[in-house]
């Protein structure tokens, strides 16, 4: 099978362990590509949610069999563990089967643009909510990907395409929109103090590529909702995709001097 080159590819909030992970979608992605180097961008397992509910898939198997086998290949694999997969930060610096663990990374494009590379949660410090606040937020988004869920199972029995409900909730509740807009900026702000051209994050689990004033902001989105992974191409350009069995680009930003795309992770 011919495999599409990529120089990076990022991928991350895979959730393998949760009945929502979209494992197949991410398989299929997976094995459609080849690059030098894959980002694990934190929260790849669930352990948070196994702790709670018990749930392992066969496909989740295959993705995990998938990474290694990439790393075997020679592609470098680096793994920055987010909040539900934190414990993983205790083997930091070392190599787990081809596989790096670090707590963040810096990225260097074939444009010579450096990037900041963590998972992102550690950007929320002081603007989280109340627990209470958090633990209601979880159960409404298990409803959610729950619904969608079925819904998408209905599509495919009617040969209709997948529709990431959540993106279309998240856009239309106001509330929602301000944290997305708050989180965007207080990451670009901390690359633009530490003197970095911009910074890859995942943790919202909403992809976008964006300028915040000189800064790029980039975030490739998760495979519980949207199925999205940022891809870097041989001239730096990043480009983030859609992937339900075939790609669909939604961001691209240019490897010139130009202003970056910013659209949604979904149509």
């Amino acid at each position: 099978m011919t495999r599409t080159p990529f120089r990076s590819v990022f991928i991350s909030d895979v959730h393998l362990g949760l009945a929502d992970c979209q494992a197949r979608y991410l398989l299929g992605f997976l094995r459609s590509m080849q690059c030098e180097r894959l980002y694990l961008v934190g929260d790849i397992v669930d352990f948070e949610n196994m702790a709670a509910r018990p749930y392992w898939h066969a496909d989740h198997s295959a993705v995990v069999a998938e990474i290694l086998a990439i790393a075997a290949r020679g592609t470098k694999v680096v793994y920055i563990p987010g909040n539900h997969d934190a414990n993983v930060r205790l083997f930091a610096g070392q190599r787990i089967g081809g596989v790096e663990i670090a707590l963040a990374a810096v990225h260097v494009g074939a444009d010579g643009r450096r990037y900041r590379v963590s998972h992102g949660d550690e950007f929320d410090g002081e603007h989280d909510a109340p627990p209470w606040l958090l633990r209601l937020g979880d159960a409404l988004q298990n409803v959610v990907c729950s619904g969608s869920r079925r819904v998408n199972m209905l599509r495919r029995r009617f040969g209709l395409g997948y529709v990431p409900l959540s993106i279309r909730i998240k856009q239309a509740i106001a509330r929602a929109r301000r944290f997305i807009e708050d989180f965007e900026s207080r990451v670009a702000e901390d690359a633009r103090r530490a003197g970095f051209d911009g910074h890859i994050c995942g943790h919202i689990h909403y992809g976008r590529i964006a300028d915040r004033d000189g800064v790029l902001y980039v975030n490739d989105g998760d495979w519980v909702e949207h199925c999205t992974a940022l891809v870097e191409h041989a001239d730096g350009a990043l480009e983030l995709l859609h992937w339900t069995g075939r790609p669909q680009s939604l961001a691209l930003n240019p490897a010139q001097d130009l202003p970056p795309q910013a659209l949604p992770a979904a149509a």
